[in-house]
């Protein structure tokens, strides 16, 4: 019998447990290590707001390397379920196979690219907002470029290993990464006083322990997934089915970077107009606070993106083995679940927005810092519960093999949406406008993601026809 046979079998509500704990702890963790080192640089009385608003900029560049890693992941993971659930495992260790080779050429790619064009790149993210921010950013980015192939190689697995049966080894290698970037960072940053660069070198040890975990499970320890030396090589037939698996997760990747690039510019543009912020030693603060924003943003999208995408291997298992009445439970269980994340998160930045803020060193800045914050906060994020559900049905729709669909609704979000209104808005409300560009952006999508769910409803209740056991 298929060793994931479970997947058919168990009550959808336990295996959402079992699934998503590991995963939203695993893409937790990994948030935490640009956060975390975030936190420590704010404390630290010789970087501040010039070295949180450093982290900003860097930011993006680490978004960019996670979306061609969630292509091959997710989209590897989303194949590998639909084979076992076809029954056929060996062809999903072939996958498994081209997916690890693919993984470890692209990271390397991206770290020369990176190291290259480092400076280009740090300016157009809106690094040159002040000198001591450019230096700033400049110097993390140098040092965090040699752990690229690494966090790619590593991220990538992850999702492999999940869809083999065992998230908790993900939850583990991911923890233990995270862990030891958390012991290092105050160490290089405050004993050692190293700054930015001992911020990145934290990071690249932990990101280094993942990934070598990924190797030892790949080379080892496969259970439901037949795998061997032997499928090791790149298979370009195969990487046409599982990479459009993929694209949604890249592009929603991406398209948050050119929104986060918008953002950034309007931010940068807009506030030398603010008679407050348009003087040079208040001029980071915008820059600063909505990277501060955008981490708490990102930890909610990680319980998020954990929660649907935990889905993946269940939906894709059922719909191999023709289960869509199992399916259609498991999203309706879903989108409950995202609403009560998305009230959560929002009663949080509407009460409590300073709380978060004093983490990232608001407590030695001035009134101006504080005042921003709060504003922020509470427009910037006031509609996050409809991100949260439109984020789980474009991730729910690639699950079910549906990959152009999600991604064409991923990138109407992202950048019709959220760069074109970041963009347009600002030109009437000023810094306003940037901060109400977010809710505006989810309201209008909210309108597609009923549409969306809806037609997954009629899917979902139509007699199976896709072509799964050709898989």
């Amino acid at each position: 019998m298929n060793s994931n046979s479970f997947l058919e079998r168990e009550p959808v509500s336990k295996l959402l447990i079992r699934y998503s704990v590991p995963l939203i702890i695993s893409l937790l963790v990994a948030a935490l290590y640009n956060i975390v080192d975030q936190i420590f640089i704010a404390n630290a009385d010789y970087l501040g707001s010039n070295g949180n608003a450093a982290n900003n900029v860097v930011f993006p560049m680490t978004v960019i390397a996670l979306a061609f890693t969630l292509m091959i992941g997710d989209g590897v993971c989303a194949f590998v379920s639909m084979s076992l659930g076809a029954r056929n495992p060996q062809r999903a260790g072939d996958a498994v196979g081209s997916a690890a080779l693919l993984s470890s050429t692209c990271g390397v790619i991206i770290a020369v690219v990176y190291y290259i064009f480092r400076e280009e790149l740090i300016t157009f993210f809106g690094g040159r907002v002040n000198d001591e921010t450019f230096r700033l950013a400049l110097e993390y980015f140098t040092w965090i470029i040699p752990g690229i192939p690494f966090y790619v190689f590593g991220q990538a697995m992850n999702p492999v290993i999940s869809a083999d049966g065992s998230p908790n080894y993900v939850m583990f290698s991911t923890l233990m990464g995270a862990g030891i970037n958390i012991v290092l960072d105050p160490l290089f940053i405050f004993g050692f006083r190293w700054g930015m660069m001992g911020a990145a070198l934290a990071t690249i040890m932990g990101q280094i322990f993942t990934a070598l975990m990924s190797v030892l499970y790949i080379s080892r320890k496969m259970k439901a997934v037949k795998f061997s030396r032997e499928n090791l090589h790149f298979n370009p037939s195969l990487m046409k089915f599982y990479l459009p698996l993929g694209m949604c997760s890249f592009l929603s990747q991406i398209a948050l970077v050119i929104s986060v690039a918008s953002v950034n510019m309007m931010i940068k543009k807009y506030g030398a107009l603010d008679k407050i912020f348009g003087q040079p030693e208040y001029s980071q603060i915008p820059m600063a606070v909505i990277g501060i924003v955008m981490k708490f943003f990102q930890i909610v999208i990680s319980v998020v993106v954990g929660l649907s995408a935990s889905c993946t291997p269940i939906t894709g298992f059922n719909m191999g083995a023709g289960r869509p009445d199992r399916v259609k439970k498991l999203f309706s269980l879903l989108l409950t679940c995202e609403v009560v994340i998305g009230l959560i998160a929002f009663v949080i930045v509407e009460l409590f927005p300073m709380y978060i803020a004093e983490l990232f060193g608001a407590s030695g800045e001035s009134v101006y810092y504080a005042e921003f914050t709060v504003k922020c906060f509470r427009t910037y994020l006031c509609l996050i519960v409809l991100a949260c559900v439109n984020k789980a049905a474009f991730i729910f729709i690639q699950a079910m093999g549906r990959p152009y669909i999600s991604a064409g609704l991923s990138a109407t979000r992202e950048i019709i949406f959220g760069a074109g209104l970041t963009i347009i808005m600002p030109i009437f409300m000023g810094l306003d406008g940037v901060l109400w560009s977010m809710p505006a952006s989810d309201a209008l999508t909210f309108i597609v993601s009923v549409i969306v769910i809806a037609m997954i409803y009629r899917e979902l209740s139509k007699p199976v026809t896709s072509t799964y056991s050709e898989l």
